[in-house]
């Protein structure tokens, strides 16, 4: 045990696993094990999985605008719109996005719930004066920045402000503000602030809300389908970039069965006897809109498996 926290030490981590040192603890509903966190993005028309990604972060901070580039980069289309839920959310990612043009419609989490449960005022009861860089509370008190800093959300800095703790002590307002054995109220700003009030002002749209009401039914089913149909739960292999590659085979597995189911067995024949003979035109009409983007996914995944040493072969486009 001690020879093993003092190679954690030395290695600056806080957990390392033996068997495969790319995994990390995963927080299960179950239970939590040594795993990878797989991300898909799915296109909505089709409902072909465009894009995949593999990491050993416990969480999905830091991936929303990879993703979101990954998406642009294989569909060849700029004017794109990702839909994501709370997991994604990250002020920095969302300003990401804004800068680089993409429409991200990403559920904000309810941080304020719990100080309105309790009957505490919420962060929007204190104004921000810009000419001060301070803010005033409910009973006209200035809270004044402090060297802190708190950085979370995938390097998201969050500047402090906070008041006297006298000024606190002899407040009327104190019990509807802070708890009894907090000294001094302190609030919060994020340095993307302005982006995340511009995604706020976007998330309380109906059209907003209606995307993320559909997120479940397009995103969450291709797991569905993959566990159950596919019948894969789990990575057979280890390491990140094996582990990559497996998760780019059993991706593409669902896009082809996927294929077949929207244009049939008896179309997909006649798709390849074409390619066979070369009379591709033949058929375009009939198989353009469903192939053209599986194409373009198609190659994405091929570069994935190095791994397995596919090689790429040159693929038919039908402009």
């Amino acid at each position: 045990m001690k020879k093993d926290l003092t190679f954690l030490k030395k290695n600056r981590l806080t957990q390392y696993n033996r068997t495969d040192p790319d995994a990390k603890v995963m927080v299960k509903p179950a239970h939590n094990l040594m795993a990878y966190n797989s991300q898909i993005v799915v296109d909505d028309s089709f409902k072909f999985i465009v894009a995949t990604e593999v990491s050993s972060d416990g969480n999905d901070y830091g991936k929303l605008h990879s993703m979101a580039t990954q998406t642009k980069e294989i569909t060849k289309n700029d004017d794109i719109t990702i839909v994501a839920d709370t997991g994604y959310y990250s002020a920095k990612e969302i300003e990401k996005c804004q800068e680089d043009g993409i429409d991200a419609v990403v559920s904000m989490p309810n941080k304020e719930k719990q100080q309105k449960d309790r009957g505490f005022f919420l962060h929007s009861d204190f104004i921000y004066d810009k000419e001060i860089d301070s803010y005033i509370c409910p009973n006209q008190q200035i809270l004044t920045k402090s060297n802190s800093v708190i950085t979370k959300d995938n390097a998201t800095k969050n500047y402090v402000y906070r008041a006297g703790s006298k000024t606190c002590k002899a407040c009327p307002l104190r019990d509807n503000c802070i708890p009894k054995k907090t000294a001094y109220k302190r609030v919060s700003r994020s340095e993307c602030l302005d982006s995340v009030i511009k995604h706020k002002e976007k998330m309380q749209s109906n059209i907003a809300k209606e995307l993320i009401k559909r997120r479940g039914s397009i995103v969450e089913h291709p797991f569905g389908t993959i566990k159950r149909h596919l019948g894969w739960e789990h990575f057979l292999v280890r390491g990140i970039e094996k582990v990559s590659g497996e998760n780019a085979l059993i991706m593409f597995s669902y896009n082809f069965r996927r294929l077949l189911n929207l244009i049939g067995i008896a179309l997909f024949r006649k798709l390849i006897i074409a390619l066979k003979d070369g009379n591709i035109q033949e058929i375009k009409g009939e198989i353009e809109a469903y192939i053209l983007l599986f194409l373009d996914i198609w190659k994405y995944f091929i570069k994935i498996r190095e791994f397995y040493n596919f090689r790429e072969e040159s693929v038919i486009y039908m402009e």
